[in-house]
């Protein structure tokens, strides 16, 4: 016990651990701090899935950006930007995503069909720098649009910071409304070209878009100078980015059967669109609570993925790869899915995957010029997946399976749940193949 004194204070009453408190004063702050967040989390403008698979900081950074965004349209400012909410609210009809940036280079708001442009979930990109996002042969050229008089001041290499006072990416210059023209002049009308990085089904990782648009004032925003005087409002860019190139019938077609995943590096599902809950059949928090996500994938596509996985790993990029996943209903459905890794600060941070639903028919062909190569281009894994040393409970020697039609049947064998009490690493594909359901072969 402490002193005596330390009872005598009032309200100061500390809860022991038998009434359930934490006698851990870092635990307790954590558990507040988690409280929090979870309730901050709640108020977010988006669905109950999308919110549980957000971090903690994009929690506060979209928390501050959902504030700053409803300051610039409550108020006096909600006439003055009405058109602004009718863009918005039509981004299915134009062809493209609504996109407002700051002279900072901060991305204020997104329309959420960027995501059927440029792969990017309007939460990944919202309260971002937008130069993270643009090819750096055009950063220059955003700048350059970004300020009034199309002159902006020099940058030195590097990313630009959103959070400096004076940015180093874009014009963030403070000017007050008597220096800057108009906002009506035809002289804040922007029509510029930029390539943007892009996830989907594309050669180079970039789509050009076509942004057209205006400077208008950002009200709201209650910024301050060094000395702590509040600031007027400045110029951000308004825009409707739309690709340079108009969408062939195919694509258009193709459109409407595309999905996508989000996952960890190693696989792991985060995050799943609405379409790919209705084909795969499943929630998010079905899909995040399966291990890596190989074991939703056949066991003869196993390997392949694999590799692909670790091409992606070493240049960023899967290539297109046929394979089948395991829907709810306990069906295989083939898909036809490219994987791009998502970078951070030059760092891998996540991965996403652009998926389109095949016919029976096609994957048959895929899989039969995939068998006109060798069985196997991982030697070590083929070892290690029907070769070990030590017979694994639940698995029949392999040899003792020849007569097997396919490889697939070789694992029909599995038992769910007893990679863990084998030894086997619940991670590794033998671990993911163990946790399969033999009667989905």
């Amino acid at each position: 016990p402490g002193p005596p004194g330390n009872a005598a204070l009032p309200g100061r009453a500390r809860p022991g651990p038998a009434a359930g408190g934490s006698s851990n004063p870092s635990k307790r702050h954590r558990e507040r701090l988690n409280r929090e967040l979870e309730r901050l989390a709640g108020l977010l403008p988006f669905s109950g899935e999308l919110v549980a698979g957000l971090d903690k900081l994009s929690v506060l950074r979209l928390s501050a950006g959902y504030l700053r965004a409803k300051s610039f349209f409550s108020g006096k400012e909600r006439n003055h930007c009405g058109m602004y909410l009718l863009i918005s609210s039509l981004p299915q009809a134009l062809n493209g995503f609504v996109l407002v940036v700051t002279s900072e280079g901060l991305i204020f708001y997104s329309s959420h069909t960027i995501q059927d442009y440029l792969g990017f979930h309007q939460t990944d990109v919202m309260h971002q720098s937008v130069f993270e996002l643009i090819h750096t042969e055009d950063q220059q050229e955003f700048r350059r649009n970004l300020h009034w008089a199309f002159n902006p001041p020099h940058a030195p290499e590097g990313e630009p910071s959103p959070e400096a006072g004076k940015s180093l990416g874009s014009s963030a210059v403070t000017y007050k409304p008597d220096q800057l023209p108009p906002e009506n002049s035809s002289f804040l009308e922007r029509s510029f070209v930029c390539r943007f990085r892009c996830l989907l089904d594309n050669s180079s990782g970039f789509l050009a878009l076509n942004l057209q648009g205006r400077l208008k004032f950002l009200h709201g925003q209650n910024k301050r100078s060094e000395h702590g005087s509040a600031l007027p409002p400045q110029l951000a860019l308004f825009a409707i980015s739309t690709p340079l190139q108009p969408p062939s019938i195919l694509q258009i077609r193709t459109k409407n059967m595309i999905f996508r995943t989000k996952h960890k590096l190693d696989f792991t599902p985060l995050a799943c669109d609405a379409k790919g809950k209705i084909i795969l059949g499943y929630t998010e928090a079905e899909l995040r609570m399966c291990g890596t996500g190989y074991q939703f994938i056949h066991a003869a596509d196993m390997l392949y993925c694999a590799e692909n996985h670790v091409r992606m790993m070493k240049t960023g990029e899967s290539g297109l790869t046929v394979f089948r996943l395991l829907t709810k209903e306990n069906r295989w459905k083939w898909v036809q899915a490219n994987a791009r890794l998502v970078y951070k600060n030059s760092k891998p941070e996540y991965i996403v995957v652009t998926q389109r639903p095949l016919i029976d028919e096609e994957g048959g062909e895929h899989l039969q010029k995939r068998s006109m190569h060798l069985p196997f281009t991982f030697a070590t894994g083929e070892a290690v997946l029907y070769q070990s040393a030590y017979p694994l409970p639940g698995f029949r020697d392999p040899f003792q399976s020849k007569g097997r039609t396919s490889k697939s049947k070789k694992t029909s064998h599995s038992h769910g749940g007893c990679s863990q009490k084998d030894g086997v690493d619940p991670s590794s594909l033998l671990g993911a193949m163990m946790q399969q359901d033999k009667a989905v072969y």
